[in-house]
Formats: structure tokens, sequence, C-alpha cells
């Protein structure tokens, strides 16, 4: 449902201790074919700064969408997980739904008036009225869940591993399976998704980078380079990882944020094409 000079890979396992958690990719059964190998370099795009929002410090973000005006968040991990609905100009929090202590809530995804959020271990995801935020189902799936969208159709999600799953909403059962790769390495660590222009924009855990993947060859087509968007007086020791993308279809805006991060960034990407 990260890198750097916020908080590193030790921290972040330690953190697990007390309650924040470290996760750990699992192999996916069924791999999809590898792509042929491009022989071109990737580029690697980079970011402006358009306006800057309040978000909850608390907040361990895990999915983020933006609908009809407001914000839409999961967050984790066990003992704090919660589904909102929040102002994205004020930070407020307008509706919640909190999970009991044992469930780690991670990616969320809104189609036809149902909010649907994965966990992280339990293989169970849940189904919300999105005006209520009344609990109408649930449903299973086989391994972790990580980061989830939807492309109108299907719901589509992603975890840990190389590979995209794509469940029907209405039976929630899986009907297609993309594998990603990075040139011919399996590319994995997908972790927050979010559809822009027909192309899907991946969080990639561990890192300040953003994957821009094809859907249709599964090859990822170019990075963005987030590094700094934080800026260091903002940034604490709890101060987690890049985690969270959302797109406003009808302004043509981008939002990003991270995990017990004090703001969520408007962003305009640039693209430089740099090879990486």
């Amino acid at each position: 449902m990260i890198s750097h000079i916020r908080v590193s890979a030790f921290l972040l396992c330690f953190l697990m201790v007390s309650g924040i958690g470290c996760k750990k990719t699992e192999p996916d059964s069924g791999q999809p074919p590898i792509p042929a190998q491009s022989a071109l370099p990737i580029p690697v795009y980079g970011y402006e700064v358009i306006n800057t929002y309040p978000h909850d410090v608390g907040a361990f973000t895990e999915g983020l969408q933006y609908v009809d005006g407001v914000l839409y968040e999961g967050t984790g991990p066990d003992g704090s997980s919660t589904l909102r609905k929040v102002d994205l100009k004020s930070g407020k929090v307008l509706k919640e739904f909190k999970y009991p202590p044992d469930i780690f809530g991670e990616g969320i995804t809104l189609l036809n008036g149902k909010i649907y959020q994965l966990t992280y271990k339990t293989e169970k995801g849940y189904v919300f009225d999105a005006k209520t935020f009344t609990k109408l189902d649930s449903f299973r799936y086989a391994g972790q869940g990580w980061g989830m969208t939807t492309d109108g159709t299907s719901l589509i999600f992603s975890n840990g591993s190389n590979v995209i799953q794509y469940l029907d909403p209405n039976t929630l059962t899986v009907t297609k399976k993309i594998g990603i790769f990075d040139g011919v390495n399996p590319f994995e660590m997908i972790n927050e998704l979010e559809l822009v222009h027909g192309e899907l924009y991946a969080n990639i855990w561990m890192t300040d980078r953003l994957a821009i993947i094809d859907l249709a060859t599964g090859k990822v087509k170019a990075y963005v380079d987030l590094s700094n968007l934080l800026p260091k007086k903002d940034s604490t020791m709890i101060t987690d990882v890049l985690n969270g993308i959302a797109y406003d279809e009808t302004g043509d805006r981008l939002f990003v944020t991270g995990k017990l991060w004090s703001k969520i960034f408007e962003i305009k990407i640039k693209k430089n094409n740099n090879p990486s």
C-alpha cells in the first residue's frame, strides 16, 4: 500500500518492532513473460513544485486519491490504520474509518461509488461505501497488498513483486497479471499506484523516485527523481519515505506526499530526458 536522508532501511526495520513495519517482497506465482530488451536508456525526469498543502504528520500514507475536490487516503501501520476523506487545502480530516489494531491498511482506490482498500499481510481487502464509509464487503487475494488504483473498469494492485494484478470489481477475482520490467530486469518494490494519462505512475519503495510504466508492454518508460522534495527543515527522525500519488484529472494536477510527511506537494514533471 523510500530512500535516503529520511530513514535508513535499518531504522525502518527497527521501527517494525515499535509498530511501523518493514516490508519484505515475496515472489509472485504465474510470472508473466520477459519483454524484448530495449537498447535505449530510460530517461529520468525532474520536477517543479507548483503548490504546497498541509498533511497530517501522523498519517503513515499507503494510498492516496483525488476525487471531486477532496483527497481519500489510506494509512497504516498496525494500530493506527485508517481510511480517510481529507480536505486538500486545510488538511482537515472530514471522515474517517479506523481499523482494529491488528490490521495494517494499505493502498486504496475509488470506483463506482465504492472505496477498495488492501491490507498488508492478511491477504484480505475491504469495500466501503464512498459517501458513508460503511463497510460493505471484503475480498481475498494471494500474497501481500501494497498499492492500488483503477483504470475505470478494473482494480489494479501491486504486492511488492514486479507483477501488477487486475481485479474484476464485481467478482473481486484476479483477471489479468502484467510483469513490469526495467529492460529485461524484473522491476520490483512497486508501491503506491496512480493512472495518469493512461500510464501507470508508481512509487518505488525505498527510493525518492516514481516510475512511469507502459501497461501495454509492462516496460518502465521513465523515472521521476523527487530527491529533496521535502525540505530538510521539515524532516525529523520519524519522517519516512516518499509514498502517495494522486491525480486531479479535471485540473490536470499531480499530488505527491510521503509517510509521516507534514506536506502534500502539487508538482509538474519536467521532461529533461537525462538517461538513468
